[in-house]
């Protein structure tokens, strides 16, 4: 960037006379140069003294501002800190700056954020040199022990932490500035004896910096920032203040601390403290109720300053008052709190970047961003340009004509379009910002609560006793009066939705259930006012998957999602949902943090499709894919966190590494709400006997406790619950084999000692983790074992004595069981792997099988499509199931809602129609599968031996 002063506006001289005694001391100047000068100081008596002492200086600065300002901050952090000159020359230097500054503003050569830019810089170098020079005389007195001039650097073990306009790069004109001062106790032996003389040097940093003199002022500084200010000193160990902070902290302390950042002192350790601070300031959930504290906060200024009534130009409060820009600061701020949490790019401390990516990110809309932008650059100019009279620390506009009429010439503007266009930005920005705060008129939520009769008449409406109401007073989510007081305007909606359910009844009995395991309600209700759509969810959860309401009592942060912004949008793929999960777990510092990541991310999409589901939006065939595609994304996940802390222990994984292969229905990428998932990890250790790390182990014994790691990564319940649950039985000799199998054994076990019932099992084999060049060998080496085909006689009697077994061990099954039993899935699936095995056809899931089956001769066309449409039945009854219980499924006892969504799924007319057909379908095709396998039962009877071990099949 080029560096000069390109004018493209110029203030008028209020006085001219005084504008041409401030020219007479800059001779030499011309054209616009010299009205910038005659209009600055014939309106600003305070810029007139500043253009008067500093006109030798001022003369070169013109010409080369920013070199001009780099050369003073150079000059000041040259100064010995133990020069006595160092105060004056600090004031030397502030008034320079805001000379320059103040003409480059004025001028329109600076933005607004180079403006604030520049004043920031120096504040922040001033704040340095100014600690500097106090730490400099407690070292010299030797008061800090174990500290020498070389820790000056960085700070002696103290940071200042810039607050406010200053942390955001932000500061006004004559702004003050807000630091909080903070000690590193681990940098000191006795913290007790050092901290001392570390409040010693912050009051002198803070008296060299703020106190008036015959040279000014450099800034005024406030320290009252810090934790509990009326009993902590001004300099707070870090321990005592992420103590206080995590259990006392108030809702302005987080917003303050959205633009905090380290100034002077030792910055990389204040930078910490921030990164250990990200939980109290940025909340996992959606925090809705923090508005109504920002409302709060509104309102306590206005009583205090008594701004209220209609707006009023002579006198009005820029910063503070109607449509002022803490209004458009708090807008940002509030909204960056509620979801900042969830979207770290909403982690701005600047006001404008904030509103700008509020917008991107879905959160306001762009118009609004946009107009809220253009009225906070304008009030931030009108805001200066008043400090600029007369270096006021003031935000109030003038309060007689006289001054409105100055203010205008300074602005170069004329005075009646100035009041103008100020009058409609103020009542601009109180719109917006009011409707998000306290809107005026009722909200969706309100319009519709106000329709719906009284609460204890809707419940006697639903058939249900009024004691069923009076009981929530009484639970843990309604114990706060704050709470009461939410939940007291949004209880007539909620009871209006429940009483829309097929059974209100039943529905309101389950959202009982639903309040009473809440352990609290401020955030939730909040939640819900702020987003009433929600409630009409929480409505149809509570009408037909009580379960879920149970869940959501205690999950309650998924509902975060609804809100997200594309929680309707269709399913986004395999690929996308795992690129996500990526970019969750990147942003957290360490494995049990990115563990409990993924537990909340994986709730919140199992949810998704849960709901997805009960809505109708999807099937119950797309609901199985999509979990197994939620399931394969958290491992592609995990697997590498797991791999990367075990290797801090024992170093990285020795040879080829590992890959994680799914079987079963996880294999077929078809789960249902509660399946757990049948695993296997084969592992490649290329000749390599241990691992290289701090504590090596053997290969063997390495990639058994790497799997061990991965059981416990998705099964342990942690703070956010468990992810999976995890079967590995069906590895290789199953419970008796090593958990960790290598690529050579279980090749030489496939080929030579393998059963046939886990060959039929290897059609639904499938890697979904590890390193790619791994997976590719094994997959290729699966295809190998099954491409060669079967010989279907012997592959029908083992199925048949397969079958055999099941039903002896577990019997026919209960009346609604869709797994296990004569024609039931299980059934069928064996039947569907038995034609992918005896045509040698590695791809496919039950209607391929099925396909292959009848090929190759062994079914019947009109067979397969019986097996088909009863696997499709029982599907579609399992996933409603497992959606409503984890429980076989009992069609009395999942109430009203319950069926009407089986019979949904399932295209019948009602339950005993439904009842009939699982009757006939599982009876029919328990049938066929007899038949089937009685027809081939003698086919080559000799092709395998006794075991139906498939090592001397031909």
């Amino acid at each position: 960037m080029e560096d000069r002063l390109d004018l493209t506006r110029l203030p008028r001289p209020f006085d001219p006379e005084r504008g041409a005694e401030a020219l007479a001391h800059v001779p030499g100047l011309s054209g616009d140069r010299a009205a910038l000068i005659a209009g600055t100081g014939g309106s600003s008596p305070y810029l007139a003294g500043l253009i008067a002492r500093e006109a030798d200086w001022l003369t070169g600065a013109l010409e080369t501002p920013l070199t001009a300002l780099s050369a003073e901050g150079a000059r000041l952090q040259a100064l010995d800190p133990l020069d006595p000159a160092i105060g004056p020359e600090l004031r030397r230097g502030k008034r320079r700056m805001a000379l320059i500054v103040a003409l480059a503003d004025l001028g329109g050569a600076w933005p607004l954020e180079k403006v604030t830019g520049a004043l920031t810089d120096f504040a922040d170098l001033a704040t340095g040199v100014a600690l500097r020079a106090a730490l400099a005389a407690e070292l010299k007195r030797g008061k800090l022990p174990g500290m020498g001039p070389e820790d000056l650097e960085t700070g002696c073990g103290l940071v200042m932490m810039a607050m406010g306009k200053m942390g955001a790069g932000e500061l006004n004109y004559s702004s003050d500035i807000d630091l909080i001062a903070l000690y590193d106790e681990e940098r000191f032996e006795d913290a007790g004896e050092a901290r001392p003389a570390l409040i010693r040097a912050v009051r002198k940093m803070a008296t060299l910096l703020s106190e008036p003199t015959g040279e000014g002022y450099v800034f005024r500084t406030d320290l009252r920032l810090r934790p509990d200010p009326s009993v902590t000193p001004v300099c707070v160990g870090m321990e005592a203040a992420e103590r206080y902070y995590e259990s006392l902290g108030r809702t302005w302390e987080r917003a303050a601390y959205i633009k905090a950042r380290p100034c002077a002192g030792d910055l990389d350790r204040g930078q910490r403290f921030l990164d250990g601070l990200r939980p109290f300031v940025w909340r996992r959930h959606l925090d809705y109720a923090a508005i109504q504290d920002a409302h709060a906060v509104r309102l306590a200024i206005r009583d205090s300053k008594g701004y209220h009534g209609p707006l009023s130009l002579p006198g009005h409060d820029m910063k503070l008052g109607r449509g002022g820009i803490r209004e458009i600061e708090f807008f940002a701020q509030f909204h960056q709190l509620i979801a900042g949490g969830r979207d770290p790019s909403l982690r701005l401390r600047a006001t404008v970047p904030a509103l700008h990516q509020l917008s991107v990110a879905g959160w306001l809309p762009s118009d609004a961003a946009s107009e809220l932008v253009d009225h906070y650059r304008a009030h931030r100019e009108v805001e200066h340009r008043v400090q600029m009279i007369n270096d006021a620390q003031t935000h109030k506009l003038p309060a007689n004509g006289e001054g409105l009429a100055r203010l205008a010439a300074l602005m170069g503007r004329d005075e009646a379009e100035l009041r103008g266009d100020l009058t409609r930005r103020l009542e601009a920005v109180h719109e917006i910002t009011e409707a998000f705060f306290a809107p005026e008129t009722p909200g969706p939520g309100k319009a519709q609560a106000a329709e719906v009769p009284d609460p204890q008449e809707l419940a006697r409406e639903m058939g249900v006793d009024k004691g069923v109401l009076a009981r929530w007073q009484h639970y843990p989510a309604l114990a706060s009066t704050r709470s009461r007081e939410i939940f007291g305007r949004l209880r007539p909606q909620l009871l209006a939705s429940l009483a829309r359910a097929a059974k209100p009844e039943e529905a309101l009995l389950a959202f009982d259930g639903f309040l009473k395991g809440l352990p609290a309600g401020v955030q939730l209700f909040s939640l819900f006012e702020a987003n009433p759509q929600l409630i009409d969810l929480i409505g149809d959860i509570c009408g037909t998957v009580p379960e879920l309401a149970l869940f959501l009592s205690r999950n309650s942060g998924v509902l975060d999602a609804v809100i997200g912004g594309d929680f309707f949008a269709p399913w986004p793929g395999n690929e996308a949902l795992a690129a996500e999960l990526g970019r969750v777990l990147e942003h957290e510092a360490d494995y049990e943090a990115r563990l409990d990541a993924a537990r909340r991310w994986q709730k919140e999409w199992h949810f998704r499709i849960g709901v997805h589901h009960l809505r109708g939006l999807i099937r119950p065939e797309e609901a199985g894919a999509e979990y197994a595609g939620l399931a394969e994304a958290v491992l592609r996940g995990i697997w590498p966190e797991v791999q990367a802390d075990f290797a801090r222990r024992h170093g990285p994984p020795p040879g080829r590494g590992a890959v994680v292969m799914a079987m079963g229905s996880m294999g077929a990428g078809r789960l249902n709400a509660r399946s757990d998932l049948d695993l296997i990890v084969i592992y490649d250790a290329a000749g390599q006997e241990s691992s290289d790390g701090r504590r090596p182990l053997p290969a063997r014994v390495y990639y058994a406790r790497l799997t061990q790691a991965l059981v416990t990564a998705l099964s342990a319940p942690m703070a956010q619950g468990r992810l999976y649950e995890v079967d590995m039985r069906l590895r290789p000799s199953g419970n008796q084999g090593p958990v960790a199998t290598s690529l050579t054994s279980y090749r030489d076990y496939q080929q030579a000692t393998a059963w046939t019932w886990e060959h039929l099992a290897l059609t639904r084999a499938r890697v979904v983790a590890g390193p790619g060049e791994l997976s590719r060998e094994v997959m290729a080496f699966i295809d190998s074992v099954i491409a060669p085909g079967r010989d279907k006689g012997a592959v029908l009697r083992q199925v048949a004595e397969m079958r055999a077994r099941i039903l002896a061990a577990k019997g026919a099954g209960a009346p609604w069981e869709v797994k296990v039993g004569p024609g039931r899935n299980q059934e069928i699936e064996l039947i569907a792997q038995a034609g992918g095995l005896i045509a040698g056809d590695p791809e496919g899931w039950i209607g391929d099988g099925l396909r292959l089956a009848v090929a190759q001769g062994w079914m019947h066309e009109d067979e397969r499509d019986l097996l088909a449409s009863t696997y499709r039945l029982l599907w579609n009854v399992g996933q409603v199931g497992k959606l409503l219980s984890d429980r076989v499924l009992d069609p009395e006892a999942i109430g009203e809602g319950g069926r009407a969504l089986l019979l949904r799924d399932t295209g019948a007319e009602s339950l005993e129609e439904l009842r009939q057909a699982f009757e006939l379908a599982t009876r029919s095709a328990g049938d066929a599968i007899t038949e089937i396998l009685a027809r081939e039962a003698d086919a080559d009877a000799g092709s395998e031996d006794a075991e139906g071990r498939p090592g001397r099949t031909t």
